[in-house]
């Protein structure tokens, strides 16, 4: 049987996979923005993403772990569809905005699936997910109103 500070690593090293998919995610749509303002937008999430990697990190090392700086297959999948649907239909702002929208809900998914472990993990790792998945939860909202005053 696991204890607290393996499970802990096991789920966050599987979470930080999915931070590291939203760094990826987030600077593949400032390169592919026109718009100065969303790209600015972009980049500090680029950033919010970078911090809450390395808050993981350093979890994940404080309990004896390794640290996890690769992504998801699913992410570098949907990553390359994204590069074949902007070749052939264009990087309209619409689409990329859409793209996002549909990574944080994927990242919130997988912070609700990190939650799931609640009994297993202790209260200060339970804190650091709960305040990373707001912070997903109002970027979700931030592209939602993006998206509509490009529609």
């Amino acid at each position: 049987m696991q204890n607290k500070n393996e499970n802990a690593v096991n789920v966050l090293q599987e979470l930080n996979q999915f931070v590291n998919d939203r760094i990826e995610g987030y600077k593949h749509a400032a390169d592919l923005t026109k718009n100065p303002a969303h790209r600015s937008f972009y980049n500090k999430l680029i950033q919010e993403s970078n911090d809450f990697s390395n808050e993981i990190n350093r979890t994940i090392g404080s309990f004896g772990g390794e640290r996890q700086d690769g992504t998801t297959a699913k992410g570098k999948i949907f990553r390359g569809w994204m590069d074949v649907k902007s070749t052939v239909t264009g990087s309209d702002e619409e689409s990329i905005i859409e793209s996002n929208i549909y990574g944080e809900e994927w990242a919130q998914k997988a912070y609700n699936d990190a939650l799931d472990h609640k009994a297993e993990l202790p209260q200060s790792v339970i804190s650091m997910v709960e305040k990373q998945k707001h912070a997903s939860e109002a970027t979700c909202e931030q592209l939602k109103q993006m998206k509509e005053s490009v529609d």
